[in-house]
């Protein structure tokens, strides 16, 4: 479809009533007990999300986004007594995730501020112990952007890294909708258990339900596990406030893929299955990554950002399997590990899918780009499938249920 028709897309038209009691506020206590409920070959069903591997052909391949919330809002109190919060967004100063968080004395962020009024021009600071250390930290306003402001972290001890300062001093940021303050269990069960790459702000929710006793499963049906990076950002929870999706803003996300997940997925594109949105979009994104390195092959890291209208402004598309062989290729040219980049695809009805053939992922909100995607993948049949779950005591939203869509 091309952009001057997607553009038209109503955002009205993805939208249905999501009762309060429907969101799940709190996960279930055993995470693969969960409801999962299947759609494909133009049936809907349903089993316990722990049996899940018993729907899934041997010897597929599944995408983990392995990314890690982490402890993303600083509340600083000034001697007023006003609270600020200070959420930070993503990296500006080192912008590489990994080391901007091994900083020693300084670095800088995206922010997002609460109470903004209250902060003018003045330091922010808040004291913390660490290991029965005392550590001084200090916020000061830098810039502003159109979306955000760009905050200098300071601390007086270099024995800590950014990353143990926030994990101390920073609180979880579970989603708004939950209308709830984040508690301490939310350390454990609003991470996945496969997490490793610290980041987002925001869990890649899909992965909530699995388990070790569920990857045993996998792994005994020959199913093979391959990782991605994608750092969700607060851009997710951010609502389509347009009339159509063409007025609505994309954001964007760090993504970071092995050369060995790039090959899994090279040698098993037939049989690829994502889990949740978030893989989705880091895999989807590198068909276009691919086709630039085709026309460009001398082009550099920092243009191989996928733009939110790049899938339809497309001519003379190429094959997927290409698509990757040129990552391959530019990765041991440049004797890299890892694709690093970022992605603001927005992948909506017209989109033409390039990999996967089935989802996994929980029910996301009316009106969201997330509903729009599930609508992309399954047609129409998406209002189906949410009229099922309603009806049938689903669960919904981050700590919900899940389900697993196949490609219609």
């Amino acid at each position: 479809m091309k952009k001057s028709d997607v553009e038209k897309i109503r955002i009205a038209d993805y939208t249905y009533t999501l009762p309060d009691e429907k969101i799940a506020k709190y996960p279930l206590q055993k995470r693969d007990s969960s409801k999962l409920l299947v759609f494909g070959n133009n049936n809907i069903s349903t089993l316990p999300f722990f049996e899940i591997a018993s729907r899934i052909p041997e010897g597929s391949l599944m995408i983990f986004n392995d990314t890690r919330v982490i402890h993303a809002r600083l509340i600083f109190e000034k001697s007023t007594g006003a609270a600020i919060e200070v959420f930070c967004l993503s990296p500006y100063e080192p912008k590489d995730y990994s080391v901007n968080f091994q900083q020693r004395e300084k670095c800088s962020w995206h922010c997002m501020i609460g109470n903004a009024k209250r902060w003018k021009d003045d330091v922010l600071q808040m004291s913390v112990s660490i290991n029965g250390s005392t550590v001084l930290i200090s916020a000061q306003k830098i810039s502003k952007t159109e979306n955000d402001v760009i905050v200098e972290f300071s601390w007086d001890n270099p024995n800590f890294t950014f990353s143990e300062l926030l994990e101390v001093a920073g609180k979880l940021p579970i989603p708004p909708y939950l209308n709830r303050a984040s508690e301490a269990k939310d350390d454990e069960t609003y991470q996945t258990v496969y997490s490793a790459v610290e980041g987002s702000v925001a869990a890649p929710t899909a992965g909530l339900h699995f388990t070790p006793e569920v990857m045993e499963s996998l792994r005994q049906r020959k199913i093979k596990p391959a990782h991605v990076t994608l750092h969700v950002g607060a851009g997710t929870f951010k609502p389509v406030k347009s009339e159509t999706i063409g007025s609505h803003d994309m954001h964007t996300e760090f993504i970071s893929v092995s050369i060995e997940t790039v090959k899994a997925i090279y040698e098993n594109e037939k049989d690829l299955i994502v889990v949740g949105t978030t893989s989705m979009r880091t895999v989807e994104s590198l068909y276009y990554v691919g086709k630039k390195i085709l026309q460009h092959p001398e082009i550099s890291s920092e243009e191989l950002l996928v733009s939110q209208w790049e899938p339809y402004d497309e001519e003379n598309p190429v094959n997927p399997k290409l698509a990757l062989k040129a990552i391959i290729d530019y990765l041991d040219k440049n004797h890299l590990e890892q694709l690093l980049t970022a992605t603001q695809i927005m992948i909506v009805p017209g989109y033409r899918f390039h990999f996967p053939q089935a989802i996994i992922t929980n029910f996301h909100q009316p009106q969201s780009t997330l509903l729009l995607l599930i609508a992309a993948f399954i047609g129409n049949d998406w209002t189906r499938v949410y009229d099922f779950a309603l009806q049938n005591d689903f669960r919904f939203l981050s700590y919900g249920d899940g389900s697993m869509l196949w490609a219609q």
